[in-house]
């Protein structure tokens, strides 16, 4: 029987997935012309790419030491100044079942490492990609939803993400995967308010008004029962491993820094007010569904996100599988080094 959670698959047998190269054609582009010069450039280009994928570094972050033990850990993806820093050594046969669930744009790279790490003795989970993705997943389930405006598919792979979430106990081990596009991906609307209210005022927001990222991020988060961290509050009682494949900012950065609360299985600084005043910034206000409107202004507590003090309480470690110092144009200067030019690197810079 065909999953419900496996639709809007885009079945295209030239993206075949492939663990050893990311150019699948380098017979081709190497057959004519000048073929050392074309060599060496096939060369400098799959480190670059292989570096923006974060399989590869999943690979170099977590492994097997054994028939029970399982080793997480490298100072490579550590954010600095983590107080919970160190080898994370697991004894399996003091663990219940695994885990995988998160959300964002090609998540499943980084999933698909880790269903090939653990093989047998990872029991499943759910992670939500963009639409048109190729299905690569063979033991974690996938749901297809809508970016940068999210969809009804979102709501159901979030709803999906929940049900496992609810039967998790102590000795359970989740890993938490997220990456760009998860703030559209990972949609759960708070109950007093439609998936179709979410969908206007996004709209409104990003498309037609061009308003940031950075401005959006408090009225997503809090009109949302998984964004802001809440996320990881289902988790719980079961231990976390939260793998985020962006950029590694320090751990205080991480958790307090303006600019990374979109990522929503860790803390949220932003508050109730902050919603509201960023609709009023952008003169949406008065255009914003009532129903929105009323749930800002109500500010209930219980509806806050997490903060850094709570998830602090957690069973929980980070890492990030995207450092700069292993980004795309490091290693591709670095491989152009090794093969005897003198790299130039004209531009390098990530704005939000």
């Amino acid at each position: 029987m065909t999953s419900p959670y496996l639709s809007n698959i885009s079945t295209n047998p030239a993206a075949e997935f492939s663990k050893t190269t990311r150019i699948t054609n380098t017979g081709a582009l190497t057959s004519h012309g000048n073929r050392v010069g074309r060599r060496a450039i096939i060369e400098i280009l799959e480190a670059g790419l292989r570096a923006a994928d974060p399989y590869y570094n999943v690979f170099k972050l977590m492994k097997l030491a054994g028939p029970d033990t399982l080793v997480i850990g490298s100072p490579d993806f550590e954010p600095p100044g983590d107080p919970r820093s160190g080898e994370e050594i697991i004894d399996l046969s003091e663990v219940g079942r695994i885990f995988v669930l998160g959300a964002g744009k090609g998540i499943q790279r980084t999933a698909k490492a880790i269903e090939e790490i653990l093989g047998d003795r990872l029991t499943g989970g759910h992670v939500i990609d963009k639409q048109g993705t190729p299905l690569i997943l063979d033991n974690i389930e996938v749901t297809f939803g809508a970016h940068p405006v999210p969809d009804e598919a979102c709501v159901r792979g979030c709803e999906r993400i929940l049900e496992i979430c609810r039967n998790l106990r102590p000795d359970d081990l989740v890993f938490t995967v997220v990456g760009n596009g998860v703030s559209s991906l990972l949609t759960l609307p708070v109950p007093q308010v439609s998936l179709a209210d979410i969908q206007h005022i996004t709209y409104r927001f990003q498309i037609e008004r061009g308003g940031p990222t950075l401005d959006l991020i408090p009225i997503r988060n809090h009109l949302d029962r998984m964004k802001g961290g809440k996320f990881s509050r289902y988790i719980q009682p079961a231990r976390a491993i939260h793998l985020v494949a962006f950029l590694r900012p320090s751990y205080r950065e991480l958790m307090e820094g303006e600019i990374y609360q979109w990522l929503h299985t860790l803390p949220d600084v932003t508050t109730f007010a902050d919603a509201v005043n960023s609709l009023k910034k952008w003169e949406l206000w008065d255009e914003t569904p009532p129903a929105i409107r009323e749930f800002f202004c109500r500010a209930d507590p219980a509806q806050e996100t997490l903060k850094v003090p709570e998830f602090e309480t957690m069973d929980a470690r980070v890492f990030c599988i995207l450092p700069e110092h292993l980004g795309m144009a490091p290693t591709a200067c670095n491989k152009a080094a090794e093969l005897g030019f003198t790299p130039h690197l004209l531009f390098n810079n990530y704005t939000m």
